[in-house]
């Protein structure tokens, strides 16, 4: 089968898109770590640390999640389920939110996710990281941190959004013959 013009400037730009998300990533694992307080968060078995969410892990990765009330981050939250197990295996990983325990814990066992959550209730955790930046506005997005010699420093962060590269539904949508067509994550099907 002959390869048309257009499907070289498409087999093109794939390649170059993927070459731009490993450069980003790269620009942003080289800029220095930030320091971060050991914040004290709560989860349904009580208070923990950021440190204790390390785990036995030298890294962590922290989805700020925006809660109940977010139907995007609850598709998100889905994808992230599948992947956990992959992702738990290269660092410790954690979906933070700003709900209260009790209600992430019935929350997240009415959706069968396996990762653990932390609420940011109480803690200034969630605006210091930039994902909280006016009262009751909170934005999604991720962070990743690295524990050195008991110090904990944030590596990199993220935006979550449409088309990001942490949620294939949008890329799959992308692809059938009417696009995305206003389609809307749901609770429910």
């Amino acid at each position: 089968m002959k390869t048309s013009a257009a499907q070289k400037k498409i087999r093109a730009l794939e390649a170059a898109l993927v070459r731009q998300h490993q450069q980003l990533a790269t620009l942003k694992r080289r800029r220095p770590p930030e320091p971060v307080a050991n914040y004290a968060l709560a989860t349904p078995a009580g208070p923990v640390s950021l440190a204790a969410l390390f785990g036995g892990k030298r890294d962590l990765i922290v989805v700020h999640n925006m809660g109940t009330s977010c139907r995007y981050c609850t598709l998100w939250g889905d994808g992230f389920n599948g992947l956990y197990p992959h992702l738990a295996d290269r660092a410790a990983f954690v979906v933070v939110s700003p709900d209260a325990p009790a209600v992430q814990k019935k929350f997240a066992a009415s959706r069968g996710w396996r990762f653990p959550m932390a609420s940011g209730q109480g803690s200034t955790f969630i605006h210091d990281m930039g994902f909280l930046p006016a009262p009751d506005d909170p934005r999604p997005g991720v962070s990743t941190f690295r524990r050195v010699r008991g110090k904990i420093f944030r590596v990199a962060s993220a935006p979550f959004g449409a088309f990001d590269p942490f949620c294939n539904a949008w890329h799959f949508f992308a692809l059938l013959a009417g696009g995305v067509d206003g389609w809307q994550p749901q609770y429910r099907y």
